[in-house]
């Protein structure tokens, strides 16, 4: 019994021109039609990503996780419900328009709703950019990764731990909590960010060539309020990325060379240099709100000579000598 990747999200927001847009024009997504007062995008070769409704909220309204077998779909409906947590059988007509074989769904301690799902359909046509791009880094590591605000760690993290098998990858305390979990290879798939608050922080895309990233970073900053982080680079997964600001006021993490783990060796640790070791410069943050702390802490890390390792500057080469070496 196994949750193995992030496999799409639902936004609510009445924002479908905007969404429209900035999925396609600036992520790279694939529109794709559906009746009624919904936008659906595809970022490979499932046949849906990305889903945004047009209801008031402009929040997260799913967040939906692939399991590996449908009995699985069973056995976590019965963990949870045993636990006191109200479980839901999807009807045929919502996984239809979740575009999956069979799902469960159900709220964790902060009212996110959560959906459990088998097989994903997948599309017989190409997926075509939304703007000239190599592609997103998914399959087996799933869409991205998704990171929710949290009121309260000590009920959050039982939650998705110990009742829906996340793995934690590590953790941070300073400067506020934040904490890590893997699903697969990808370094993190799920994250929560200890502000004391409840709602969605942001999901991450990671793109194949970091052209796109820098070609996307270009593109947000020529937009009004388009650029939530600047360039840079995290410190636990060394992730190169940026923010954008996305239309429901959320943020979307555009990445690149992101890290793959083992998870039948990884060990949960803790962090202690920050979220990023360079960059990340938070625009929306006021110097007294925070801003300036973070800032601190990298040239902190800075002048301790913090930083990824060298292999990892260029996961590209990595891999094509890895290939060479196999071959030889």
């Amino acid at each position: 019994m196994a949750v193995i990747a992030l496999g799409y999200l639902g936004v609510r927001s009445p924002r479908l021109d905007e969404w429209a847009e900035f999925a396609q024009r600036l992520l790279g997504m694939q529109r794709i039609d559906r009746a009624g007062k919904s936008l659906a995008f595809r970022m490979d070769d499932k046949q849906q990503r990305l889903l945004v409704t047009d209801e008031p909220g402009d929040t997260l309204a799913c967040i939906g996780f692939e399991v590996s077998g449908h009995d699985d779909l069973a056995r976590y409906a019965a963990r949870l419900d045993q636990a006191g947590v109200a479980v839901h059988m999807g009807t045929r007509e919502l996984a239809d328009r979740r575009l999956v074989g069979d799902l469960i769904w159900f709220e964790d301690p902060n009212g996110n709703r959560v959906e459990l799902f088998h097989a994903p359909m997948t599309a017989t046509d190409p997926f075509v950019p939304g703007r000239p791009i190599d592609g997103f880094v998914t399959g087996p590591l799933g869409m991205g990764h998704a990171v929710l605000h949290v009121k309260d760690i000590e009920t959050m993290m039982p939650f998705y731990r110990d009742l829906l098998d996340f793995h934690v990858s590590d953790f941070g305390l300073e400067p506020y909590g934040l904490y890590f979990f893997h699903l697969n290879e990808r370094h993190h798939s799920f994250a929560m960010v200890g502000s004391g608050q409840a709602g969605f922080h942001h999901f991450m895309v990671e793109y194949q060539n970091i052209d796109d990233v820098g070609q996307g970073f270009d593109l947000a900053q020529r937009r009004e309020n388009g650029v939530a982080y600047t360039l840079g680079r995290h410190t636990n997964d060394y992730m190169l990325s940026y923010y954008a600001n996305s239309p429901s006021g959320f943020f979307v993490e555009n990445g690149w060379g992101g890290r793959l783990i083992d998870p039948a060796t990884w060990q949960p640790h803790q962090t202690h240099d920050g979220p990023s070791f360079w960059g990340h410069e938070r625009l929306y943050l006021s110097e007294e709100g925070g801003r300036k702390r973070l800032r601190d802490m990298r040239m902190d890390a800075a002048a301790r000579g913090r930083r990824a390792p060298p292999l990892q500057d260029c996961p590209w080469l990595y891999s094509q000598l890895n290939t060479r070496n196999q071959g030889q």
